[in-house]
């Protein structure tokens, strides 16, 4: 078992009620909770089919180097960069029209 995160914005009502059976909502959009490996996967699958247009981020403690693994759906201006191996975020500019 290991500690789960899940952060959503703009996702449909009923991804929030598929979390709301796994996961604590702490803040609107904000989901804590303690799951094996397999749920873990099963939210990510229920995230996948039902979150739309919205975007999630999920992260969950590891034994990796830095204590914690993430992915992400959707767009969003901060995205997942593999630098030598360590999982990073960056920024990507908003385009001047």
């Amino acid at each position: 078992m290991a500690m789960l995160v899940v952060v959503t914005e703009a996702v449909p009502p009923r991804l929030r009620g598929r979390l709301a059976v796994w996961l604590l909502e702490i803040r609107a959009g904000v989901y804590v909770g303690d799951v094996s490996k397999r749920i873990r996967e099963m939210i990510w699958e229920q995230i996948d089919a039902l979150a739309e247009d919205g975007n999630v981020a999920m992260a969950w403690a590891s034994n990796d180097e830095s204590g914690f693994e993430f992915q992400t759906y959707g767009t969003n201006r901060r995205a997942p960069w593999d630098h030598d191996g360590l999982r990073l975020v960056r920024f990507i500019p908003q385009e001047i029209k």
